[in-house]
Protein backbone atom coordinates (compact mmCIF):
# COMPACT_ATOMS: atom_id res chain seq x y z
CA UNK A 1 0.00 0.00 0.00
CA UNK A 2 1.06 3.60 -0.57
CA UNK A 3 -0.17 6.40 1.70
CA UNK A 4 -0.24 10.08 0.70
CA UNK A 5 -1.23 13.08 2.86
CA UNK A 6 -4.60 14.64 3.50
CA UNK A 7 -5.57 17.28 0.92
CA UNK A 8 -3.19 15.89 -1.71
CA UNK A 9 -5.76 16.80 -4.36
CA UNK A 10 -5.56 20.49 -3.37
CA UNK A 11 -4.08 22.06 -0.26
CA UNK A 12 -6.18 23.99 2.25
CA UNK A 13 -6.44 27.70 1.61
CA UNK A 14 -8.04 27.33 -1.84
CA UNK A 15 -11.78 27.27 -2.58
CA UNK A 16 -12.49 23.59 -2.00
CA UNK A 17 -15.88 23.58 -3.72
CA UNK A 18 -14.11 24.47 -6.97
CA UNK A 19 -11.88 21.38 -6.88
CA UNK A 20 -14.15 18.74 -5.29
CA UNK A 21 -15.02 15.73 -7.43
CA UNK A 22 -16.96 12.50 -6.80
CA UNK A 23 -15.21 9.18 -6.38
CA UNK A 24 -16.09 8.30 -9.97
CA UNK A 25 -14.69 11.61 -11.24
CA UNK A 26 -11.52 12.05 -13.31
CA UNK A 27 -9.14 12.70 -10.40
CA UNK A 28 -10.07 9.58 -8.43
CA UNK A 29 -10.20 7.50 -11.60
CA UNK A 30 -6.68 8.60 -12.54
CA UNK A 31 -5.46 7.50 -9.10
CA UNK A 32 -7.30 4.20 -9.52
CA UNK A 33 -5.47 3.60 -12.79
CA UNK A 34 -2.12 4.19 -11.06
CA UNK A 35 -3.05 1.78 -8.26
CA UNK A 36 -4.07 -0.88 -10.75
CA UNK A 37 -0.93 -0.40 -12.84
CA UNK A 38 1.29 -0.93 -9.80
CA UNK A 39 -0.95 -3.49 -8.02
CA UNK A 40 -1.08 -1.48 -4.78
CA UNK A 41 -3.70 0.07 -2.55
CA UNK A 42 -3.40 3.86 -2.60
CA UNK A 43 -4.72 5.99 0.27
CA UNK A 44 -4.78 9.69 -0.66
CA UNK A 45 -6.56 12.82 0.51
CA UNK A 46 -9.11 14.49 -1.79
CA UNK A 47 -12.35 16.47 -1.54
CA UNK A 48 -15.77 15.19 -2.62
CA UNK A 49 -18.99 17.20 -3.07
CA UNK A 50 -21.47 17.49 -0.16
CA UNK A 51 -24.18 19.98 -1.05
CA UNK A 52 -23.01 23.51 -0.28
CA UNK A 53 -19.88 22.11 1.39
CA UNK A 54 -17.44 19.33 0.57
CA UNK A 55 -16.25 16.23 2.39
CA UNK A 56 -12.63 15.74 3.37
CA UNK A 57 -12.18 12.27 1.93
CA UNK A 58 -9.41 9.69 1.96
CA UNK A 59 -9.68 7.84 -1.33
CA UNK A 60 -8.84 4.13 -0.96
CA UNK A 61 -8.33 2.56 -4.34
CA UNK A 62 -6.64 -0.54 -5.75
CA UNK A 63 -6.42 -4.20 -4.70
CA UNK A 64 -10.14 -4.56 -5.40
CA UNK A 65 -11.22 -1.39 -3.57
CA UNK A 66 -12.52 1.99 -4.65
CA UNK A 67 -14.16 3.83 -1.76
CA UNK A 68 -13.67 6.77 0.54
CA UNK A 69 -13.37 7.54 4.24
CA UNK A 70 -14.93 10.91 5.09
CA UNK A 71 -13.17 12.71 7.94
CA UNK A 72 -15.34 12.53 11.06
CA UNK A 73 -13.74 15.13 13.36
CA UNK A 74 -13.43 18.55 11.72
CA UNK A 75 -10.66 20.99 12.60
CA UNK A 76 -12.56 23.75 14.37
CA UNK A 77 -9.55 24.63 16.50
CA UNK A 78 -6.53 26.93 16.75
CA UNK A 79 -8.49 29.73 15.09
CA UNK A 80 -9.48 27.67 12.02
CA UNK A 81 -13.01 26.46 11.21
CA UNK A 82 -12.98 23.52 8.84
CA UNK A 83 -16.70 22.95 9.32
CA UNK A 84 -17.46 26.19 7.48
CA UNK A 85 -16.59 24.50 4.18
CA UNK A 86 -16.43 20.78 5.04
CA UNK A 87 -19.24 18.45 6.13
CA UNK A 88 -18.32 15.70 8.62
CA UNK A 89 -18.42 12.00 7.88
CA UNK A 90 -19.89 9.44 10.26
CA UNK A 91 -18.67 5.98 9.29
CA UNK A 92 -15.54 4.09 10.30
CA UNK A 93 -13.75 2.44 7.38
CA UNK A 94 -11.41 -0.54 7.19
CA UNK A 95 -9.89 -2.36 4.23
CA UNK A 96 -7.86 -5.56 4.03
CA UNK A 97 -4.60 -6.00 2.14
CA UNK A 98 -2.73 -9.31 2.21
CA UNK A 99 -4.88 -10.39 5.18
CA UNK A 100 -3.93 -7.24 7.14
CA UNK A 101 -6.88 -5.12 8.26
CA UNK A 102 -6.18 -1.41 7.90
CA UNK A 103 -8.19 1.34 9.58
CA UNK A 104 -8.36 4.91 8.29
CA UNK A 105 -8.38 8.27 10.08
CA UNK A 106 -7.47 11.81 9.07
CA UNK A 107 -5.46 14.56 10.78
CA UNK A 108 -7.63 16.09 13.56
CA UNK A 109 -9.17 12.63 14.15
CA UNK A 110 -5.89 11.92 15.98
CA UNK A 111 -7.13 13.87 19.01
CA UNK A 112 -10.03 11.44 19.60
CA UNK A 113 -8.96 8.07 21.07
CA UNK A 114 -12.34 6.28 20.75
CA UNK A 115 -12.13 6.31 16.96
CA UNK A 116 -8.80 4.50 17.04
CA UNK A 117 -10.03 1.96 19.56
CA UNK A 118 -13.15 1.37 17.47
CA UNK A 119 -10.94 0.67 14.45
CA UNK A 120 -8.92 -1.74 16.58
CA UNK A 121 -12.15 -3.44 17.66
CA UNK A 122 -12.93 -3.83 13.94
CA UNK A 123 -9.73 -5.82 13.54
CA UNK A 124 -7.30 -3.12 12.41
CA UNK A 125 -3.65 -3.96 12.98
CA UNK A 126 -2.57 -0.66 11.42
CA UNK A 127 -4.24 2.71 11.01
CA UNK A 128 -3.52 4.96 8.03
CA UNK A 129 -3.44 8.64 8.97
CA UNK A 130 -3.21 11.08 6.03
CA UNK A 131 -2.68 14.53 7.50
CA UNK A 132 -2.21 18.22 6.77
CA UNK A 133 -1.03 19.34 10.21
CA UNK A 134 -1.28 23.06 10.89
CA UNK A 135 1.88 24.84 11.97
CA UNK A 136 2.19 26.78 15.22
CA UNK A 137 3.88 26.87 18.59
CA UNK A 138 4.18 23.38 20.03
CA UNK A 139 2.30 21.75 17.15
CA UNK A 140 5.19 19.53 16.01
CA UNK A 141 5.56 18.14 19.52
CA UNK A 142 1.81 17.57 19.77
CA UNK A 143 1.84 15.70 16.48
CA UNK A 144 4.41 13.19 17.68
CA UNK A 145 2.81 12.78 21.11
CA UNK A 146 -0.64 12.21 19.64
CA UNK A 147 0.46 9.66 17.04
CA UNK A 148 2.35 7.71 19.68
CA UNK A 149 -0.56 7.92 22.13
CA UNK A 150 -3.11 6.68 19.61
CA UNK A 151 -0.86 3.77 18.70
CA UNK A 152 -0.80 2.84 22.39
CA UNK A 153 -4.56 3.38 22.78
CA UNK A 154 -5.36 1.05 19.89
CA UNK A 155 -2.46 -1.36 20.18
CA UNK A 156 -1.97 -0.76 16.46
CA UNK A 157 0.57 0.57 14.05
CA UNK A 158 -0.15 4.20 13.11
CA UNK A 159 1.17 5.49 9.79
CA UNK A 160 1.08 9.28 10.09
CA UNK A 161 1.63 10.78 6.64
CA UNK A 162 1.77 14.58 6.86
CA UNK A 163 2.16 17.11 4.07
CA UNK A 164 5.68 18.44 3.82
CA UNK A 165 6.33 22.00 5.00
CA UNK A 166 5.49 24.19 1.97
CA UNK A 167 8.07 26.77 3.00
CA UNK A 168 10.81 24.23 2.50
CA UNK A 169 9.91 23.67 -1.14
CA UNK A 170 8.98 27.23 -2.06
CA UNK A 171 5.22 26.68 -2.35
CA UNK A 172 3.17 29.79 -1.54
CA UNK A 173 0.13 29.05 0.65
CA UNK A 174 -2.33 30.93 2.80
CA UNK A 175 -0.51 31.21 6.15
CA UNK A 176 -3.80 30.88 8.04
CA UNK A 177 -4.61 27.51 6.41
CA UNK A 178 -3.49 24.21 8.00
CA UNK A 179 -0.87 23.11 5.52
CA UNK A 180 1.67 20.57 6.66
CA UNK A 181 4.79 20.67 8.77
CA UNK A 182 6.23 17.38 7.51
CA UNK A 183 7.63 14.98 10.11
CA UNK A 184 5.65 11.99 8.88
CA UNK A 185 6.23 9.08 11.22
CA UNK A 186 5.44 5.43 11.72
CA UNK A 187 4.75 4.29 15.27
CA UNK A 188 4.45 0.71 16.43
CA UNK A 189 1.73 -0.59 18.81
CA UNK A 190 4.01 -0.07 21.82
CA UNK A 191 4.27 3.64 21.00
CA UNK A 192 7.81 3.42 19.64
CA UNK A 193 8.77 5.59 16.67
CA UNK A 194 9.72 3.12 13.96
CA UNK A 195 10.65 5.70 11.32
CA UNK A 196 10.38 9.46 10.83
CA UNK A 197 10.99 12.09 8.16
CA UNK A 198 11.94 15.74 8.57
CA UNK A 199 10.02 18.74 7.24
CA UNK A 200 10.96 18.11 3.60
CA UNK A 201 9.25 15.73 1.16
CA UNK A 202 10.40 12.16 1.62
CA UNK A 203 9.50 8.48 1.66
CA UNK A 204 9.17 6.01 4.53
CA UNK A 205 9.00 2.29 3.83
CA UNK A 206 7.98 -0.24 6.47
CA UNK A 207 6.85 -3.84 6.73
CA UNK A 208 3.89 -4.02 9.12
CA UNK A 209 4.36 -6.96 11.47
CA UNK A 210 0.90 -8.09 12.54
CA UNK A 211 2.31 -10.03 15.49
CA UNK A 212 3.29 -6.80 17.26
CA UNK A 213 -0.29 -5.57 17.84
CA UNK A 214 -1.17 -8.93 19.40
CA UNK A 215 1.78 -8.67 21.79
CA UNK A 216 1.04 -5.03 22.63
CA UNK A 217 -2.63 -5.63 23.38
CA UNK A 218 -1.83 -8.64 25.54
CA UNK A 219 0.82 -6.67 27.45
CA UNK A 220 -1.08 -3.42 28.07
CA UNK A 221 -4.63 -4.76 28.27
CA UNK A 222 -5.73 -1.41 26.86
CA UNK A 223 -8.64 -2.84 24.87
CA UNK A 224 -9.64 -5.73 27.12
CA UNK A 225 -9.58 -3.68 30.34
CA UNK A 226 -11.73 -0.77 29.23
CA UNK A 227 -14.46 0.04 31.74
CA UNK A 228 -17.83 -1.09 30.44
CA UNK A 229 -19.80 1.61 32.30
CA UNK A 230 -20.06 5.28 31.39
CA UNK A 231 -18.55 7.82 33.77
CA UNK A 232 -21.05 10.20 35.32
CA UNK A 233 -20.10 13.87 35.58
CA UNK A 234 -22.41 14.56 38.54
CA UNK A 235 -20.60 12.23 40.92
CA UNK A 236 -18.20 13.59 43.49
CA UNK A 237 -14.89 11.67 43.57
CA UNK A 238 -14.14 9.91 46.84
Amino acid sequence: MVVFPEATMAHFGVRLADVAQPLDGPWAQAVAELAQAHDVLIAVGMFTPAGTRVRNTVLLTGRGYHLGYDKIHLYDAFGYRESATVAPGSDCVTVTVNDVVLGVATCYDIRFPPLFQRLADSGASAILLPTSWGAGEGKAAQWEVLVRARALDAGAWVLGCDQADPAGVGVAVDPSAPTGIGHSLIVDPFGRVYGELDAAPGLLVVDVDTAVPLRARAATGVLANRASHAFRTDETPT
